[in-house]
């Protein structure tokens, strides 16, 4: 089934006029959805916590920030955009308190929602914004006259406008010149979970480091490994991004396209397959969501520990070097 794609002439930006519009956060999503939206003329507030290292920059950017609950008392639509660990609490300690009949409850991700951390009462709309990019292309892009690609969903429509509602903020942030598509929260936060962990962040760097890893335990240059299976990734990406899995073949050269065609099912074959389809399980079934709240309750031993490794591993002391190179002669 062809998912419904929405653009500008789809939306209606007005519905947000004479509307307080508090976003809770000021990271990567919550800079650039504040940013957009009063940029295209909305009334917009900032909500953070006392003492948040983001509240000058949030004022900086000509924001009015007030305190999470306050924004909460005073908005119309409150979207969360706090860390996802965090989202549960926040809402029960200062929005839930503050929520009025005709509120409207948005996301930015579908975590707090589909794992029922966060249920709103029947009288709120509960709508997805989920911009399909880091907050800082969405802000550039739409600095730059167009915007990337969203998706947006209903949880909850108490007003019968739920749909309209989420597609008029998709327009303030820019969505609706690159496109919208509608999904479900259930969708979005199952794929976008799987996708991260399975491919873009999880098993592209591990990707990267095994194949690091093979060659200089073969004896060649770590920095000629590095060039190999980290810096020129970017440039496959490119490619990809562009026109496909067909564009690259097309792009690279015909020893490169018979090699990788040939000797990629070996690498990435049923054992990988196997693993990525347990990843998905334990996405569907919570225990995934369930193992990094729990983790967040103690304190993120096994996160910071992970974390140390990653950034201890000798691919990433290479590369700051060879970086440094590049910029000093560049």
């Amino acid at each position: 089934m062809k998912l419904p794609i929405f653009y500008d002439k789809d939306a209606n930006l007005n519905l947000l006029k004479g509307k307080k519009l508090a976003v809770i956060g000021f990271g990567s999503q919550g800079h650039a959805h504040s940013q957009n939206l009063k940029d295209s003329g909305m009334d917009v507030v900032v909500g953070l916590r006392k003492g948040s290292k983001s509240w000058p920059e949030a004022e900086a950017a000509g924001l009015r920030v007030v305190e999470t609950a306050e924004a909460a008392k005073l908005a119309d639509v409150i979207m969360i955009l706090a860390q996802d660990q965090s989202q549960g609490d926040i809402y029960k300690n200062d929005i839930a308190p503050n929520l009025k009949p005709g509120n409207v409850l948005a996301f930015g991700h579908g975590f707090n929602i589909v794992y029922n951390q966060i249920i709103a009462p029947a009288e709120v709309d509960v709508i997805m914004i989920a911009p399909k990019s880091p907050g800082h292309l969405v802000r550039r892009t739409y600095s730059e006259g167009f915007g990337t690609p969203c998706l947006i969903a209903v949880h909850q429509d108490a007003s019968g406008q739920a749909q309209d509602l989420a597609l008029a903020w998709a327009q303030g942030i820019g969505g609706t010149r690159a496109g919208v598509i509608l999904t479900n929260f259930r969708d979005e936060t199952e794929t976008d979970l799987f996708g991260e962990q399975a491919v873009l962040c999880g098993g592209a760097a591990e990707l990267v480091r095994a194949g690091f890893e093979t060659l200089t335990e073969a004896g060649y240059p770590p920095e000629i490994a590095y060039f190999e299976c980290l810096h020129e990734l970017k440039l496959i990406v490119d490619l990809f991004y562009e026109g496909g899995i067909s564009q690259m073949n097309y792009s690279v050269s015909e020893t490169a396209e018979y090699g990788g065609l040939l000797r990629g099912p070996q690498v990435i074959g049923e054992e990988s397959r196997k693993a990525m389809r347990q990843v998905l399980k334990e996405v569907q079934d919570g225990s995934f969501a369930s193992q990094w709240l729990a983790e967040n309750k103690v304190g993120q031993p096994h996160f910071n520990g992970m974390r140390r490794a990653s950034e201890e591993h000798p691919i990433e002391k290479v590369g700051a070097e060879l970086r440094k190179m590049f910029k000093k002669n560049g």
